[in-house]
């Protein structure tokens, strides 16, 4: 009677590989990347500072400590009513678009395999930016602007992804071709802003620069739920596009479903672009740095939305703190201050060598 062979046995690993750590609870464990984590907590600091400070920046200055109290009630009625009312909202506002904008970048530059593939360079921004206008200005509809925003989005990342045959490994031709989208939205919403009366285009004007003054709470209120919903399937998304950084031959063998995980994170990007452009404007480039502060932080090479989610939110109210600030009691829109910012800072990303290499 012969002896059965043994079957061989799963090894045991009581160590976590290098860089990451593991958190048990009882059966459970959990490996997280230990850089992505310090970072995380790092960009939560910095948005916990700039916010203080925003708080309590503006015509009558507070201490950051006064201004956090009053955010929650505490203090003299007159600094609660100040920045609740006022200032509490714009920057929730703030902190609620830059993280929706950083998490819009981040998957389509990863979708895209490149790193200038942003909502506002492939024209989801301006598509988003006519359809608002052109509820103000050249068909008035009893519809918000905030609402046509989705539309408008939709229809140019529709645009770009059809006529650019998808966003695989065509990467450099989906930004041309939403560069010429984009172009094109920006055309009409150009002339439809020459043609209107001087009321109509200056209730326009935010549509078209970025601002985050006295935004309708409605929109607020509806980006954060989109938010809230949107980043765990951006989280799950995330995993699915780490492995599509390869080819497509072999994102199929490791068992991607290429294209749903395209189709899903196309409409995710839109919706999340679409409604923090229905609250702040085309501020595109926060969707170009975000992602890479992030990246640079993380230093690996997964997909770091939630640490995207925290840059975009940081970088957004810093620069409306910026704004508010500089050239007091002028003041200037969010968008204007991200364009002088983010105008070198595209330059660098198109002269370095490595703005060849996928994301």
């Amino acid at each position: 009677m012969t002896a059965l062979p043994t079957l061989p046995t799963r090894p045991v690993v009581s160590e976590a590989p290098a860089g990451y750590a593991w958190w048990r609870f009882g059966r459970y464990s959990i490996l997280v990347h230990r850089r992505a984590w310090s970072s995380g907590f790092l960009l939560i600091a910095a948005m916990i500072i700039v916010s203080g400070i925003s708080l309590a920046s503006g015509a009558a200055g507070l201490s950051p400590w006064t201004a956090l109290a009053a955010a929650i009630g505490q203090g003299e009625p007159m600094h609660v009513f100040l920045v609740q009312e006022l200032r509490l909202q714009r920057l929730i506002a703030g902190l609620l678009t830059g993280a929706a904008l950083g998490v819009a970048g981040c998957l389509l530059q990863t979708l895209a395999r490149n790193r200038l593939a942003t909502p506002g360079i492939i024209g989801i921004d301006d598509g988003a930016t006519a359809f608002a206008v052109a509820s103000i200005v050249a068909i008035p509809t009893t519809l918000a602007p905030s609402a046509l925003a989705l539309t408008g989005a939709a229809t140019a990342a529709g645009l770009a992804f059809g006529l650019s045959g998808g966003a695989g490994a065509r990467g450099y031709r989906f930004i041309v071709v939403g560069i010429a989208v984009g172009a094109l939205f920006g055309a009409l919403t150009n002339l439809m802003l020459a043609r209107t009366d001087m009321d109509s285009a200056n209730q326009a004007y935010p549509w078209t620069v970025g601002s985050l003054n006295a935004r309708p709470a409605q929109a607020v209120w509806l980006l954060g739920i989109g938010l809230l919903a949107g980043l765990p399937v951006a989280k799950y998304l995330g995993r699915a596009l780490t492995l599509m950084r390869f080819s497509d031959s072999v994102a199929t063998g490791l068992g991607v479903p290429l294209k749903r995980m395209r189709v899903m994170t196309l409409l995710l990007t839109v919706f999340l672009t679409a409604l923090a452009v229905a609250v702040v404007g085309p501020v595109g480039l926060i969707a170009l740095a975000a992602p890479e502060v992030a990246r640079y932080l993380v230093g690996h090479q997964g997909v770091p939305v939630f640490n995207a989610a925290l840059a975009g939110a940081t970088l957004m109210s810093l620069a409306d703190w910026v704004g508010r600030t500089l050239m007091a009691p002028i003041e200037i829109p969010v968008g204007v201050i991200m364009a002088v910012i983010g105008g070198p800072y595209l330059l660098w990303i198109l002269l370095r060598p490595s703005a060849r290499r996928a994301p």
